[in-house]
């Protein structure tokens, strides 16, 4: 089975209110689960480079009668890239994207600058390849080497949490 978005968040620590960016939002699937969690009184900001991507989720979102996701064209392997304001932010999700991303400690800085004191950062990737059904062999990034690209950002490593048959989450906090 794959990472189930709605199932989870539950892991997160969100509480109503908080507000949430979904680095690298794809198709949309977790920012959905995100707004839902986080109440008409939260936020999530689904940070994007594919403007096709965000114009799709924008329409979904809407059907589905959520008004409090934001869609955000940025770059997120940039420090500034997400266009979100400093200390703005109480979790960034970093889902499926750590794999392809060529700039990871960048990445992680990003999540850095937009946290609040004490937000978390949450990281959900892939496990293995498993026969090609996820990324390439040697795209896989295990979870050790973002616990050390994350501890080298100043994060400090909080727990652990089953995302999924092929999936880990880790969850880091920012001092």
């Amino acid at each position: 089975m794959f990472a189930d978005p709605s199932r989870n968040v539950a892991y997160f620590g969100l509480t109503e209110g908080d507000s949430v960016a979904d680095f690298g939002a794809g198709s949309g699937a977790y920012s959905l689960a995100l707004a839902r969690r986080v109440g008409n009184s939260g936020y999530v900001y689904a940070v994007e480079v594919q403007n096709d991507l965000l114009t799709r989720l924008d329409r979904e979102a809407l059907q589905q009668g959520l008004r409090n996701i934001h869609v955000v064209w940025g770059n997120v392997e940039k420090v500034g890239g997400s266009k979100l304001a400093d200390g703005s932010i109480d979790a960034v999700l970093i889902s499926n994207i750590l794999f392809q991303a060529e700039a990871r400690y960048s990445l992680a800085l990003e999540a850095k600058r937009v946290l609040k004191p004490g937000g978390r950062a949450i990281v959900i990737d892939w496990l293995g390849s498993f026969g090609g059904l996820g990324p390439h062999p040697n795209q896989v990034i295990l979870p050790d080497e973002v616990k050390k690209i994350f501890a080298e950002a100043g994060f400090e490593f909080v727990r652990d949490f089953p995302a999924g048959e092929h999936h880990y989450g880790l969850i880091f906090r920012k001092p």
